[in-house]
């Protein structure tokens, strides 16, 4: 029983905060100038930056929330590095609207890809935050495995960013790289009972 109230109340607030940084980024959207496909046309880059920062925090959220339901014991630690996740994760909305504005320059690409970069490590430190928690015999532990796509990921935005300061646009097909490679759910972590 207490395994559930822990973990439901940090899942609780990972979600309020989630929410709220979706919440913030699309309040940032602004509409296009005009009924016309130009105008349309002007927004792009920004609607294209909030779509790849929704389906990142979107990613993100999924991913906890099964990571989460498999985890038995929550200690100290592990909230510290679940705040540490969410610190990386609220950045976003800064970043994205500093592309929406500047889509083509480097020290917003490479600021989007820093902050992706940042989540991810988090995320890397919540789960093994966890795994000190639970053991090393732990359904977590055996679900994470080596993993492979986070550290994968980890690469990815770090050309990412280097890539930035030659071509901004290839540093986005990078970061959207990293959100197709995310997109399925994380099965690892998935209980056979529960749909994905």
């Amino acid at each position: 029983m207490q395994r559930v109230i822990e973990t439901d109340r940090m899942e609780a607030f990972s979600d309020g905060v989630m929410a709220v940084i979706i919440t913030i980024m699309a309040f940032e959207v602004k509409p296009p100038g005009g009924p016309s496909l130009a105008a349309l046309h002007s927004r792009l880059p920004e609607l294209l930056v909030y779509v790849l920062s929704f389906a990142m925090v979107g990613i993100y959220w999924n991913n906890h929330h099964h990571l989460l339901r498999t985890t038995e014991r929550i200690t100290g630690a592990v909230m510290c590095a679940n705040l540490h996740l969410l610190f990386w994760l609220s950045l976003l909305p800064i970043v994205t609207g500093w592309i929406g504005e500047y889509p083509l320059h480097a020290l917003p690409a490479a600021s989007y890809g820093l902050v992706g970069f940042g989540a991810g490590v988090a995320y890397m430190i919540l789960v093994r935050t966890i795994i000190r928690a639970n053991g090393a015999d732990s359904a977590v532990a055996r679900g994470i495995g080596s993993d492979l796509k986070g550290k994968l990921s980890l690469v990815f935005y770090a050309i990412g960013v280097g890539l930035a300061f030659a071509a901004p646009v290839i540093s986005y097909v990078m970061f959207g790289a990293v959100a197709l490679m995310w997109f399925v759910p994380d099965r690892r972590l998935t209980p056979a009972q529960e749909p994905v």
